[in-house]
């Protein structure tokens, strides 16, 4: 009976150590499947009926229909590129002709139901203008055609460049624009991150009232540096903040207001290719605070 015990001790003890040793062998022949995936030389290598047979078969399966996926989204996003250009270059030369003959026939005598005709005209142009820069630099951005460049940069210089260039659209609408005092420094393309804080300053303008006030401040951080744009207008309803980032969306509330509702969705994609972020922070009746996070270091 003690032999018997212990023949079967040893035998389940052997079909253990084989179920280990084929489970290593299988794990291996993963391992270097996956490894050739990677490198793009992987082909099947066992052409039966076992369960790595048809492991095989799928990942070659998956990694065809991948490798189609990305020549697909390749040729999609030359076709965007070009089609971006196309628009750039074919609505350029008639914008500014609309532009030009608008401003002749304004700087004419005329009646001042005319008057109000080529002011809505010259309105509409500026405003199909801005679409179509802002669509292209979107697209661009998107597609990789322009690529943000980040680098140690003075975060001070770049408030100050912000607030100087949105001070006389302050001024006509009657909003003080106010620029606090900051001395920090981040990790960002000046000229893109200025772009994205001058949409954030021109946004906050656009919707304070004649006598509000905007405010930017910076405030740095261990990992980040923080700018606030900080408005008095009348606050944004809390549906609608996870909103206001899409593309083209604009809250019914602010319908009247020129825009086209890209101008968020870029300051956002800009933060994101710096590799920060913006967050809003909003009450109704009390004012909003854009927040535009750049990271300290690479």
């Amino acid at each position: 009976m003690i032999w018997i015990a212990v023949i079967a001790v040893l035998a389940a003890a052997g079909v253990i150590i084989y179920d280990r040793l084929r489970l290593r062998r299988t794990m291996d022949t993963m391992d270097k499947m996956l490894d050739d995936a990677i490198r793009g030389a992987f082909q099947p290598a066992h052409f039966d009926e076992s369960r790595l047979s048809a492991v095989e078969a799928k990942l070659k399966h998956y990694l065809d229909a991948s490798g189609t996926s990305a020549a697909r989204l390749a040729e999609d996003r030359a076709r965007v590129q070009g089609l971006i250009a196309d628009i750039s270059h074919q609505t350029k030369t008639p914008i500014a002709n609309l532009l030009l003959y608008a401003g002749l026939l304004a700087d004419r005598d005329l009646p001042e139901d005319c008057r109000g005709c080529v002011g809505q005209l010259t309105a509409q142009a500026e405003k199909l203008q801005f679409l179509i820069e802002s669509m292209v630099k979107a697209g661009r951005l998107e597609t990789g055609v322009i690529a943000v460049q980040p680098r140690p940069a003075d975060v001070g210089a770049l408030t100050e460049a912000a607030v100087q260039a949105a001070q006389p659209e302050a001024a006509r609408r009657g909003v003080q624009l106010t620029s606090l005092p900051a001395e920090a420094s981040a990790y960002f393309d000046p000229k893109w991150t200025q772009e994205a804080l001058g949409n954030l300053i021109d946004n906050a303008i656009k919707y304070t009232p004649a006598g509000g006030s905007v405010t930017v401040s910076v405030t740095p951080y261990e990992l980040f540096c923080r700018i606030d744009v900080a408005d008095t207008g009348p606050g944004i309803p809390e549906d609608e903040q996870a909103r206001i980032f899409e593309r083209f969306y604009r809250s019914p509330a602010v319908r009247d207001e020129q825009g086209v509702g890209l101008g968020l969705y870029l300051a956002r994609e800009i933060a994101a290719a710096n590799g920060g972020y913006i967050k809003v922070t909003s009450r109704l009746g009390k004012g909003s605070t854009f927040s535009l996070f750049l990271p300290k270091t690479q």
